[in-house]
């Protein structure tokens, strides 16, 4: 009898230890044919984002709002991006609801459709309220970037997430390396290629050509986008979308129906919370960081800048764009199954203090030697290389963000809450920096750098809000 209860208790002891042997789950297999499909999509929105970002500032100068004052350059240039974001910020969540209703195809047409319109009416501005217009269009009309991760989410689950969020990084990736080249190469075509734009038009819109060849993208985006892309909320699906297209299983239909209305109140728990926190401050630190980087390129020597033309900018983010790119490709997805996504989350914000110290010191550098040389280019190669790691933060956070929702019905509404947050730092983060830049620069503030100094300061306090997410990412299956 003793002998009995013995082995009894055992077993009884034993038994919580057979499934932590095995606890790993074997990754799903990505649907890859929609995923594919939905990342295509997603291209064409930083290469037209982005391809502004070589002449914005030549622009503002040739619109002649600063009056002749080149440190004044920064204010403009910040308002007309930080105002998609500002817009954006209105709509976003309401788009994301949306798409919890209607479906996330009619939402990403309508965003598409909107972005294309918006664009080109950019490309024919000419003056400063009708860059204003055309910036506040696209982002009232936007809430693509939030209905894809959204999708995304719907897709995978947590064995194979790492893998799937890892393409949006190398989408912006590739979009900062096409963007950067089309606006650089494209702009004033009359002064590069005289015998084909001969014609009065490109001398009145001398931007409209990189401004059309992003709208073609997007005419091409809602083309896929209506024939091969599958619907993934389950309320909508068409009967021969199948678990094995879309990788979603059938009987989430009726949850998904019956909580369509979820309150928006009880969304806002500490474990949503929290990683809509992180995202918001990376949002704001990122897009200062993007908004500097040209500000500082173009911004003459004799200020303190490298006095770069938009052809040579346009290279420079190029090449930052493409190496983020396949560095995101074959490394994150390994770093993330090595280290986990906090470890990884934490190491990549780190990286922004040394990337914001690297602006000041190419100022010293152009002011001691008196010139741009090979000093500056090693150091914008310097750049490159912590970009790199500063980049895969926007990839793990992805991953916390869509783990944070309970269940799939209020995945639009959770990354509605995300990108919502993130637009209104997008709105503070292109004024805050190029503001405090041009201000630096004006009065001499701690020698011109005040703007690094009070952004470092900012990421330090990214880096204590890091440590606040969960130390896992949870399946929402479990």
């Amino acid at each position: 009898m003793t002998r009995m209860d013995t082995s009894n208790s055992h077993d009884i002891e034993t038994t919580p230890l057979i499934p932590a042997k095995s606890s790993k789950k074997p990754k799903t297999p990505l649907p890859k044919l929609q995923i594919g499909i939905l990342i295509s999509l997603h291209l064409a929105e930083p290469i037209a984002s982005t391809s502004i970002f070589p002449y914005i500032n030549q622009l503002i100068r040739e619109l002649g709002i600063t009056g002749g004052d080149d440190a004044a350059v920064g204010y403009y240039a910040g308002i007309i991006e930080s105002l998609f974001f500002a817009a954006q910020a209105l709509t976003v969540l309401k788009w994301g609801r949306l798409s919890d209703r209607i479906g996330r195809k009619p939402v990403l047409v309508i965003g598409l459709s909107g972005a294309c319109i918006s664009i080109l009416c950019f490309g024919l501005s000419t003056t400063f309220w009708s860059l204003v217009i055309s910036r506040c269009l696209c982002g009232l009309l936007n809430g693509n970037v939030g209905v894809m991760k959204t999708m995304m989410g719907e897709l995978t689950d947590s064995t194979n997430m790492a893998q799937a969020f890892a393409l949006f990084p190398i989408v912006w990736s590739i979009g900062g390396f096409i963007g950067p080249l089309i606006g650089g190469t494209l702009a004033r075509p009359q002064d590069h290629w005289p015998v084909l734009f001969a014609n009065a038009f490109w001398e009145k819109f001398p931007y409209f050509l990189p401004c059309a060849v992003a709208a073609c993208l997007f005419v091409l985006a809602v083309f896929m986008l209506s024939i091969f892309l599958e619907e993934t909320l389950p309320t909508k699906r068409r009967p021969k979308s199948t678990s094995a297209t879309l990788g979603i299983s059938s009987d989430e239909l009726l949850p998904q129906q019956s909580m369509a209305y979820t309150p928006l109140q009880s969304l806002l728990t500490p474990s949503v919370v929290i990683p809509i926190a992180n995202y918001a401050l990376l949002a704001l630190l990122d897009i200062s960081f993007r908004a500097l980087l040209p500000l500082l390129l173009s911004t003459p020597t004799h200020i303190g800048g490298l006095g770069f033309d938009p052809a040579t900018i346009g290279s420079w983010l190029a090449l930052f764009g493409i190496t983020s790119g396949i560095f995101q490709a074959l490394f994150f997805a390994r770093i993330i199954d090595w280290i986990g996504p906090k470890r990884a989350f934490h190491i990549s914000v780190s990286c922004y203090v040394p990337l914001m110290a690297m602006f000041p010191i190419m100022s010293w550098i152009v002011r001691a030697r008196g010139e741009v040389d090979h000093a500056i280019t090693f150091a914008l190669l310097c750049l490159t290389g912590m970009q790199l790691a500063w980049n895969m933060a926007f990839g793990a956070i992805f991953m916390f963000i869509t783990a944070s929702a309970p269940t799939n019905n209020v995945l639009g509404a959770i990354n509605g809450l995300g990108q919502t947050s993130a637009s209104v730092a997008r709105v503070i983060g292109p004024t805050l920096a190029t503001s405090l830049f041009a201000v630096s620069k004006e009065h001499n503030l701690l020698g011109g750098n005040a703007v690094f100094f009070v952004l470092i300061v900012l990421a330090g306090g990214l880096r204590w809000l890091a440590s606040q997410l969960p130390d896992e990412v949870q399946d929402r299956d479990e």
